[in-house]
């Protein structure tokens, strides 16, 4: 499985540019699956409910399963789980893009845009591979538009050796 990152600062246009490459990259025929990165806690139960009943009465792993799709909740209750033990959990696809887990050992596009106020990542993370922005930028590695899905993905499908 092929794992290509997507990171940058809080607003600078990760999660739309991951949505539209989603949509870029399967329309071409590959298989896609996501991986979101987030600061806070995450609970997709409501209390009261039957599975979050099961869960709180200690289960591991706990599926809420209906007839288009299913979601599989799992307490941890440890440190933060880290991205090959995710990564390792999902079904086999062609390419997974992360949103988020910047300071990971994959390859990354940086989402930059100047209104955020945040300097870029790119400077000091090897793995780095390009800066999306719809800035003017000189770097040392590719400068893609922001605005231009088709080329950041054929960017990311060569970087991940899936291009045809």
């Amino acid at each position: 499985m092929r794992v290509y990152g997507v990171i940058g600062w809080k607003n600078s246009g990760k999660t739309g540019l991951m949505e539209r490459l989603v949509a870029e990259i399967t329309g071409r025929g590959f298989t896609v699956s996501t991986v979101k990165h987030v600061h806070h806690d995450v609970d997709l139960d409501i209390p009261g409910k039957d599975t979050f009943r099961h869960r709180k009465a200690g289960a591991t792993e706990t599926v809420l399963a209906s007839a288009h799709r299913f979601a599989l909740m799992r307490e941890h209750r440890g440190p933060e789980p880290e991205l090959p033990q995710i990564l390792s959990r999902l079904a086999p696809v062609d390419l997974v893009l992360v949103e988020g887990y910047k300071r990971d050992a994959h390859p990354k596009v940086e989402v930059w845009r100047a209104e955020t106020g945040h300097p870029l990542i790119q400077p000091g993370d090897p793995l780095v591979r390009a800066v999306a922005t719809d800035a003017a930028l000189t770097l040392p590695v590719p400068v893609l538009d922001l605005n231009d899905t088709a080329a950041v993905a054929d960017f990311i499908l060569r970087e991940a050796g899936l291009a045809v």
